[in-house]
């Protein structure tokens, strides 16, 4: 007898499953009755097979994943309270939130060494940033200067191309051990990106780090660094394991072109754009499933958003269940390891493979067309996120795309306008700009204005 249980039975090819499909089906159109179009240009099919099975190497897949508590700087004493506070209820990575330079040894005061510390800086200052590096040798730590992402997303640079690359490269070249370079994706999954842009955007916008480092005969021999990839992860659950796993295959065939030792760390969080501001439990529901896609694609590091981020100021019970989450998954439902979960998974398998097919076509073209950052000052970036955002939004709106309590089976004693402490919607800041931003936008925000419109 096989010591393989199911090599018991005969094997059944994927041409005899169609088949009995197509003689159950009794007459009806097989590829208009079971076959899904998506907006990725993906179709999905009633089965999938391991003779029809193409599996892809995905390099570097992490042995377990991070959680992080994301903790905003208004003073250095109390954000530092909250990180130790978070640190000892199971979180083992903190990101801080800046607007402004801040008191250094104050913030890291009694953090314990080695833990794995995210600074996301809404400022460009080369001397603090110096300053900030040399109290980070104790720890895992990411700068995550994004300067291309900045423009891509405030339409102005932090002064202008030349002085941000200059300060940039001045500081690759004093970091040491800390990581300094990010690759801001989740912007665009929260503007309306369709999952095969942003692998696409991921791989190209990276690459212009890649060709400026290539470029500059100073950084050639900087000390090895990791670029963070900041992923937004939606609720079309197989997509999103997908994706993560698509984009490191494609990142390390496009990085081995290249002599600069630059490893990869993705950082993920719940996407903003089907988080809604009516029925918001259902949040928690969808954050959960986020997290699991980002688990099982092999994330490095999770930061979860509570359930009320939308609307509420930040406070402890949002905060605790958001990582709590996180907990759960990781210490009481096995998925410690999870990202060797998908492996050999014949549908996710299959999945990568296209997915990654169809991002490497746009990277090309996108590199044939001058580049990325070439691309977003002519705009041409900006558009294909519209369309694809205004597609989905129709799509919302024809109740195709479905949030529960939302646009289908909303609760109408449910009443949120006294319960609002932050705007939450688009904010629009009439400015001066080089290039059209990139502006994330949830789904239901007409819907909701028409509602708090509409209360009593």
């Amino acid at each position: 007898m096989s010591d393989f249980l199911f090599d018991e039975f005969p094997t059944v090819s994927s041409k005899q499953w169609k088949q009995k499909i197509q003689f159950d089906l009794k007459g009806a159109d097989y590829n208009e009755t079971l076959l899904t179009h998506t907006n990725e240009g993906i179709t999905i099919k009633p089965f999938y097979h391991k003779d029809e099975m193409e599996s892809l190497e995905v390099p570097n897949t992490p042995t377990s994943f991070n959680i992080c508590q994301t903790i905003f700087v208004s003073t250095e004493k109390t954000a530092n309270y909250l990180a130790i506070d978070a640190l000892k209820r199971g979180a083992n990575s903190i990101q801080f939130l800046a607007d402004a330079p801040f008191e250094i040894d104050s913030l890291l005061a009694n953090i314990p060494g080695n833990t794995e510390i995210h600074f996301q800086l809404n400022f460009l200052s080369e001397s603090f940033i110096t300053d900030l590096t040399s109290h980070l040798k104790n720890f895992n730590s990411f700068l995550n200067i994004d300067i291309i992402g900045q423009l891509a997303k405030e339409g102005n640079w932090f002064f202008n191309l030349t002085q941000d690359f200059e300060i940039l490269a001045n500081i690759l070249k004093t970091a040491n051990n800390t990581n300094v370079l990010q690759v801001n994706i989740s912007q665009y999954q929260n503007a309306g990106a369709t999952v095969v842009q942003q692998v696409a955007y991921a791989l190209t916008h990276g690459n212009e780090y890649l060709n400026f480092i290539n470029n500059k005969e100073s950084l050639l021999n900087i000390s090895k660094q990791t670029i963070n990839f900041n992923f937004a992860v939606g609720s079309n659950y197989f997509f999103e394991i997908a994706k993560l796993r698509a984009f490191r295959y494609l990142w390390k065939l496009i990085s081995d072109e290249y002599n600069i030792p630059f490893d990869v760390n993705i950082f993920t969080q719940p996407t903003n754009r089907n988080k809604t501001l009516y029925d918001y439990n259902t949040n928690m529901l969808r954050t959960s499933t986020e997290c699991m896609s980002a688990i099982l694609g092999g994330t490095n590091t999770i930061s979860n958003n509570s359930y009320d981020h939308l609307f509420h100021k930040k406070n402890e019970f949002g905060e605790r269940i958001s990582r709590n989450q996180l907990l759960i998954f990781k210490e009481e439902s096995a998925f410690d390891k999870g990202a060797e979960f998908a492996k050999d998974s014949y549908y996710i398998e299959t999945l990568t493979k296209e997915i990654a097919q169809k991002a490497l076509a746009i990277f090309k073209d996108i590199e044939k067309g001058g580049g990325f950052l070439k691309q977003l000052k002519e705009g041409t970036i900006q558009r294909k996120i519209k369309k694809s955002a205004d597609k989905e939004q129709e799509q919302f709106n024809a109740k195709e795309i479905v949030l529960l309590g939302t646009n289908k089976h909303p609760n109408i004693d449910d009443k949120m306008k006294d319960n609002i402490e932050l705007f939450p919607f688009v904010k629009t800041n009439p400015r001066k700009t080089l290039i059209q931003p990139i502006i994330a936008k949830r789904l239901s925000e007409k819907v909701e204005q028409e509602r708090l419109k509409d209360e009593a």
